[in-house]
């Protein structure tokens, strides 16, 4: 038998768990823009994500022809009105119902409608008579969606930048902007009355942009960190995308609407832009996206809302060829007009991550801190030539648990990430042995060492593989 080094033997391992036909994820959506012109026929793009883990799918407007090609897909369907809608549906209750007739109740059921966004962003528009106009017309939506007997069933809400808040780091300090409180309230009081939810826009990219550290980098797209701290919580945080949420969580609860529940109507990152452009990649948009994927797929949470994925629509489907601005406006899809993926991040059924526990533990053994630059002659007890290594069948979750704990000590893990040695294959389970087995051999090479609450177990095979070599004894 050809003797597999252990990351290869990991992705034998979770490729025989998927073999087996996959369900849909209710949790990923994707966003299914239209501003450009050379889209597939919207019935090719239905059939494309009948194909995938994603179960909903996000439009900016009501497009019949798109509504009626997911017809009979059970794909959960996000239609839109355009802020300049607004207006003649907070003025005119007849408009809102004509609105409804017309882009709802003519698709509905066979087209499987979920969520109605009234505008898109309007609190940061600076219009304020647009912003006053806002609820009544969110209002005179829901009253024909409840007229329709579909209360309930159809949800109304509208969709905000996180230019909302006014503070967000750390995560337990996030307000909103006080400037747009008055407004909020009154949203988040439909919201709460009418159980829709609060739809946000997080992006790490840009985050990153404003502050391009190579820390921040990896902050942004799930890798090894070292972490941020938040005083207020005592936890800390391992990835951007936690800590986005997370703020608005704060903010929702600091105005005692703690009961109203996040969707993330976008998230993503491009994978080109301009050459003046920080952070736009292939490679950092494959880290982003499928590392959230794995992330959501876990079931962890955030820490402010732990064991259940909060709903996320990746941005975007296609790219949007006609769209003003840097190039990285025009790189945001995961899939060329062509149906074939810009880069794989395990979407199709074909291909996913197995199901995980909802609620992994953690490690709870902690080893003492170790010395990142020298390796301490093993104690009474340890094992020469031996690797800390995780066991079979351990869950994602947990591989993505015991990797942020290893990292979050002072050990070196930048070989797993971009450009190191060990990066690729770029996969949790890959990076987390690594991870593990330096905690180990870092630490003093005792048996505890290896424990990551009894998910690790030690061998003497030496699992280095190409030019990715595993500290260790020989």
């Amino acid at each position: 038998m050809v003797n597999l080094h252990y990351c290869s033997y990991l992705i034998v391992f979770f490729i025989l768990l998927t073999t087996h036909p996959a369900k849909s994820e209710p949790f990923i959506g994707i966003n299914y823009g239209q501003v450009a012109d050379n889209l597939p026929p919207p019935s090719a793009a239905a059939k494309l994500l009948q194909s995938t883990a994603i179960e909903k799918v996000r439009l900016y407007g009501a497009d019949p022809a798109i509504i009626s090609a997911f017809a009979n897909t059970g794909i959960g369907i996000t239609i839109g009105s355009a802020n300049g809608d607004i207006p003649a549906m907070a003025n005119d209750p007849n408009y809102a119902k004509s609105w409804v007739d017309s882009n709802v109740l003519s698709h509905y059921p066979a087209s499987n409608i979920i969520l109605i966004n009234v505008g898109n962003e309007v609190m940061i528009s600076g219009d304020h008579n647009l912003m006053d106009l806002l609820l009544p017309a969110m209002q005179n939506v829901q009253n024909a969606i409840n007229s329709a007997s579909l209360g309930g069933k159809i949800k109304v809400s509208t969709v905000h930048s996180m230019n909302v808040l006014k503070q967000s780091e750390p995560p337990s300090s996030g307000r909103f902007d006080p400037a747009l409180e008055d407004f909020l309230k009154g949203l988040l009081k439909f919201n709460s009355e009418n159980g829709s939810p609060f739809i946000v826009n997080p992006y790490p990219f840009f985050a990153y942009q404003s502050d391009p550290r190579p820390e921040t980098l990896a902050f942004c797209l799930f890798q090894p960190n070292s972490g941020r701290f938040d005083s207020g919580t005592n936890i800390k945080y391992t990835n951007m995308f936690d800590a986005q949420v997370d703020a608005v969580r704060s903010a929702l609860n600091a105005m005692s609407f703690k009961d109203v529940e996040i969707v993330i109507a976008e998230t993503g990152w491009p994978y080109k832009g301009d050459v003046n452009e920080v952070g736009p990649s292939i490679e950092n948009a494959k880290a982003y996206n499928g590392n959230l994927i794995a992330h959501l797929r876990s079931m962890v949470g955030t820490p402010l809302m732990p064991g259940k994925s909060v709903d996320t629509y990746l941005f975007a489907l296609f790219d949007e060829d006609l769209k003003p601005g840097p190039a990285s406006e025009r790189s945001f899809g995961i899939y060329k007009p062509d149906l074939t993926m810009v880069y794989d991040i395990a979407l199709s059924k074909s291909n996913q991550a197995p199901s995980v526990p909802k609620n992994p533990k953690t490690p709870t053994k902690k080893p003492a801190t170790p010395t990142p630059t020298t390796t301490p002659a093993p104690s009474a007890g340890a094992k020469h030539g031996a690797w800390c290594v995780p066991k079979p069948g351990v869950s994602m979750a947990q591989l993505q648990s015991n990797l942020d704990y290893a990292c979050a000590f002072a050990i070196d893990c930048s070989p797993i990430q971009p450009g190191g040695s060990c990066f690729e294959p770029n996969i949790v389970s890959c990076h987390a042995a690594y991870a593990m087995n330096l905690l180990y051999q870092t630490a003093g090479r005792n048996p505890w060492n290896c424990d990551f609450s009894q998910t690790a177990m030690l061998t003497s095979t030496n699992p280095s593989y190409d030019g990715c070599t595993y500290p260790g004894s020989t």
